[in-house]
């Protein structure tokens, strides 16, 4: 069997649309905590990022057997804007303790993070828009010579003016 690891989810792969359009499968996961983070919105963009910061945590999920290649798919979709990080999440089901990889904003002094970030607001708001972006992140990740992640997000959201 092929080696396989958990992801700890937090943003818009807790959409499983998202996660299908990305690994063409929605893998089992649980509810997880990650302690000692905090998840924020950030300026001019509608996913979040999540930064160390003691005493608070942010509620996800935990993604659970991720392939070789599938964690290849999302690091070219997190892209440089984020550092995989390995932490230590809670599930929520039972208290115990698992090592899962983990999205982390690189610039955990970035002047745009700010607030909170809701999933639910996403959901209703951006959640349709963004899946389309991903499907076409897909799609050009195909192409010989694909644009980074970043460079789909910013030509799909200013293509009509909109952010």
């Amino acid at each position: 069997m092929a080696a396989s690891l958990n992801v700890f989810v937090y943003g818009s792969l807790l959409a499983d649309d998202v996660v299908r359009a990305l690994l063409n499968r929605v893998p089992p996961s649980f509810p997880a905590l990650l302690p000692d983070f905090h998840r924020f919105s950030i300026k001019d963009r509608v996913y979040p990022a999540i930064v160390p910061l003691p005493k608070h945590s942010v509620a996800g999920k935990v993604l659970m057997g991720i392939t070789v290649p599938e964690l290849e798919v999302l690091d070219t979709f997190e892209d440089v804007e984020y550092v995989r990080t390995t932490v230590q999440v809670t599930l929520l089901d039972s208290s115990d303790e698992l090592e899962a990889e983990a999205y982390v904003w690189s610039n955990k002094h970035d002047p745009n993070l700010y607030g909170d970030w809701d999933f639910e607001e996403w959901k209703q708001k951006h959640m349709d828009d963004f899946l389309k972006m991903t499907i076409g992140f897909m799609e050009e990740l195909e192409r010989p010579e694909s644009k980074p992640r970043v460079a789909t997000y910013e030509s799909f959201y200013h293509q009509d003016g909109e952010v």
